[in-house]
């Protein structure tokens, strides 16, 4: 109990701000540094958490373990560094925008022996709630994601930037990649796509995701249907309704895992790496959430 991980983060942006204040207070954590391609913004991150700001090169030298917070646009590539270079990698969602770059991340992972873990933080709500231990599996899904527009993450489209959760909740509750995948995204306000629809057949079961950037009224609902009863998730409001006889928490937005999803995630990591126990969500989930993002946009490269 007494190793500690040296750490390093590629990204200085607002959700890497996030990271940083995870990793400067685990206690099996020796934060190292901190890189981005803006030098400025690096060097105050890294200034707040007395660690150093340097090129990627140095800091992986450096590291066993790398976060990936930067624009999604760029996990791929330093990701692939990173792996590379011999580090572990947590990797914010999603794992890639490529599916060529997703599936060298597991390939180099799988022959390196390197833990990867991908930031779909979302699975610890599933936890919370309880919907991870329920021996049914689903009839129908539905889920709709929106948010009101910004410039935040349209460097990838609103499928890969936010309908991914959605996605990697599907496969969680199903246990396994669609069969068939149909739907379209399309762009209105950015270069990428900014609404996507999408219905995902898995078996004799059914998924419809919905989600858009350009909306007036943020919504994050989830509707599942099972053989014993349906279960609705309100994640705004944290709010739970069902008529199943399974042992669900009502009041999963009091439950630490929920309220803190990223600190509870970043400790999987961390345990992943020094105790060989399972990762939260594995390269593997992370490759069918590209890929069928990947789909949906018409984008297979």
């Amino acid at each position: 109990m007494t190793q500690r991980l040296k750490i390093g983060l590629i990204g200085a942006g607002v959700f890497a701000g996030y990271h940083a204040n995870k990793l400067a207070v685990h206690p099996r954590l020796e934060f190292v540094g901190v890189h981005d391609l803006d030098q400025g913004r690096a060097a105050a991150l890294a200034k707040k958490h007395k660690v150093g700001a340097m090129d990627a090169e140095a800091l992986v030298s450096q590291c066993d373990a790398m976060v990936i917070a930067c624009p999604a646009s760029f996990h791929g590539g330093m990701a692939i560094q990173a792996l590379e270079a011999g580090c572990h990698c947590l990797i914010e969602k999603p794992l890639a925008v490529g599916v060529s770059a997703a599936e060298r991340i597991l390939e180099l992972s799988q022959r390196s022996n390197l833990i990867v873990q991908v930031g779909h933080q979302e699975r610890m709500v599933l936890r919370a709630i309880g919907l991870d231990k329920v021996k049914e599996t689903p009839l129908r899904v539905e889920a709709i994601r929106a948010n009101g527009y910004s410039q935040r993450g349209t460097d990838t489209s609103v499928t890969m930037d936010l309908m991914t959760h959605d996605i990697d909740l599907c496969t969680a509750l199903f246990g396994a990649a669609p069969d068939d995948v149909s739907g379209q995204s399309k762009a209105v306000k950015s270069k990428t796509p900014d609404e996507a629809d999408v219905t995902l057949i898995y078996s004799e079961a059914k998924a419809v995701l919905r989600a858009s950037r350009v909306t007036e009224t943020p919504q994050r609902r989830m509707v599942l249907t099972y053989p014993s009863g349906a279960v609705e998730i309100d994640f705004n409001a944290k709010k739970l309704t069902h008529d199943t006889p399974f042992d669900l928490n009502a009041n999963f937005g009091d439950d630490p895992r929920a309220k803190d999803s990223l600190g509870a995630a970043t400790n999987i990591f961390v345990e992943a790496v020094l105790e060989g126990t399972p990762v939260l969500v594995s390269a593997a989930d992370g490759l069918i959430a590209v890929r069928v993002a990947a789909q949906i946009d018409g984008d297979q490269a």
